[in-house]
């Protein structure tokens, strides 16, 4: 039980950590409002969480079939893109102003952003796909590596907002300028690799 556990948080930390369009999100948000920062993370871990589902019932002829995972790469393309645009957009955003401005946006609003985001990710699928076949070729209990699973990603997406957002202050105005533009960049990138990757 306690390995299972420990092995779930291990790959939960595999999922959380490693540098990705929802941690970029997480990061250019946690800038400007920590709350917001949290809820992009939330909203990708109840995607992480449905998938998990979907492929635990058995679901898997659904999730592989070659239209739908192309239809997700597409939307998940434009989806970047759209984040790309309005990050480069906002690029000379003053910090503390974007932070007094950003609250009038409603927190759902970036929960949804990082749910359907990671939703139209094929590369989700095809994670959680491998940590199934590795839970069932170790015979791991899978309610505790699942409970692993969502500790370590829970953790991931409410510490290390917290730190960025702590330290925005010792940010300069020219230094978030080329925060936002490497973002930006980044994001594109992303965008470009899942549109080859989906038609490849």
């Amino acid at each position: 039980m306690i390995d299972s556990f420990l092995q779930g948080f291990l790959l939960g930390l595999g999922a959380a950590v490693p540098i990705g369009p929802i941690n970029i999100l997480i990061m250019n948000q946690a800038l400007k409002n920590y709350k917001n920062s949290v809820a992009i993370g939330l909203g990708a871990m109840s995607a992480d969480i449905t998938y998990v589902f979907v492929i635990f019932l058995g679901l898997l002829a659904f999730v592989s079939d070659k239209f739908f995972m192309q239809s997700l790469g597409v939307l998940g393309t434009i989806f970047l893109f759209v984040m790309t645009y309005v990050i480069f957009k906002n690029r000379n955003s003053n910090l503390v102003a974007k932070e007094k401005s950003i609250k009038a946006t409603k927190t759902y609003k970036f929960y949804l952003g990082g749910f359907f985001l990671t939703m139209l990710n094929p590369y989700t699928i095809g994670f959680w796909l491998s940590v199934s076949s590795y839970s069932l070729s170790k015979s791991l209990n899978h309610i505790m590596t699942f409970a692993g699973l969502a500790f370590a990603i829970l953790l991931w997406i409410t510490l290390m907002p917290f730190f960025v957002h702590k330290s925005r202050h010792k940010i300069s105005p020219k230094i978030a300028y080329y925060i936002n533009l490497t973002s930006a960049v980044i994001l594109l990138c992303f965008g470009i690799s899942l549109i080859y990757s989906t038609f490849k």
